[in-house]
């Protein structure tokens, strides 16, 4: 019995160890890129989990091509059978808002609450651009926070290249929410803001995340544990910080959070709301905040917002007055 309770210590005392000796397996974990769920969806051939939907691959930089699904809006649904990828390009300037979904960790942007929602949006009349970040699926390159963020502005300009002035409106859901602020604060540094940004699920900073985490809970009682976890993250350059993001962008803002979220705790949601609005009012500028809460006893908890009351309406009614 002792020798199991002193391995069990050893084993509990060695994890900050090993963390602080090997940082890169935080870094893993965030983006836990590896997991490819599902694994026996063919990413070239949306079209089997997907209708009106083509693949092509975006060269972001040497040695990074990201994967991307462009589906389209209902409008499109008729004209586009047996269109090849160059169709797809120039039916992005048919005056249809575009929507570019920053997706979270874990898989690749087949997974089931990803289609789910990229079915609504779609039935709701937007073009929508699902992007594999480098790393992610079948897409090359290793991930990191300037990585995933440099990936989403070639998206945005290439979108809005394409759509030729349509609105193009970036939709970044739990880890990609931080992605989305990170892109929309250097493309309003480079030039005119993003037209939209709609969060959902989205956190104050990622290592709040982390230290909210049920593992790193039983950790916590270890003295500088805490420290250790920042520490790592700066060594690690990752920070996903949404909360400083908001302080300086101008973009109409929508937040949607359900209040069970069992993975980004829905106060993180409301402090950024918070944030946004008080960022509004000393810019006196009159862009858009406004945040939805869904409520508990629906279930909708981390990933499955879609299925909440009304969710197509709420996005309508967004970027409708944007328009």
């Amino acid at each position: 019995m002792k020798k199991v309770l002193s391995f069990l210590l050893t084993t509990y005392v060695s994890v900050p160890v090993i963390l602080y000796l090997f940082p890169w397996i935080l870094s893993h974990a965030i983006f836990s890129h590896l997991l490819r769920f599902p694994y026996f969806v063919d990413l070239r051939r949306p079209q089997d989990v997907l209708n009106h939907t083509c693949n092509f691959y975006l060269s972001i930089e040497e040695g990074v091509s990201v994967g991307v699904w462009h589906t389209l809006p209902v409008s499109q649904w008729d004209a586009a059978a047996g269109r090849n990828v160059d169709w797809y390009r120039e039916a992005l300037g048919d005056g249809s808002p575009v929507i570019i979904y920053l997706h979270g960790n874990v898989g690749t942007r087949a997974i089931s609450h990803r289609v789910a929602l990229v079915k609504i949006l779609s039935a709701a009349g937007y073009h929508v651009l699902s992007i594999d970040y480098r790393g992610f699926g079948d897409s090359t390159g290793d991930p990191s926070e300037a990585g995933l963020t440099s990936d989403a502005l070639y998206l945005y300009h290439w979108a809005k290249t394409q759509s030729r002035g349509s609105l193009v409106c970036l939709w970044g859901h739990s880890l990609g929410s931080g992605v989305a602020t990170n892109a929309a604060v250097k493309i309003q540094e480079q030039g005119p803001a993003v037209d939209a940004v709609i969060l959902e699920a989205p956190y104050t900073r990622i290592g709040e995340v982390v230290a909210n985490h049920p593992l790193a809970k039983i950790y916590m009682i270890l003295p500088g544990f805490e420290s250790l976890l920042w520490n790592i993250l700066e060594r690690i350059n990752i920070s996903f910080a949404n909360d400083k993001n908001l302080k300086t962008l101008s973009s109409p803002l929508l937040i949607l959070h359900a209040e069970d979220d069992n993975v980004v705790p829905f106060h993180m949601g409301q402090k950024l709301y918070q944030i946004a609005l008080g960022a509004q009012r000393e810019s006196n500028t009159d862009a858009r905040v406004h945040m939805v809460a869904y409520e508990a006893d629906l279930g909708l908890s981390h990933s499955h917002i879609y299925l909440g009351p009304n969710v197509s309406d709420v996005v309508q009614n967004f970027l409708q007055k944007l328009r």
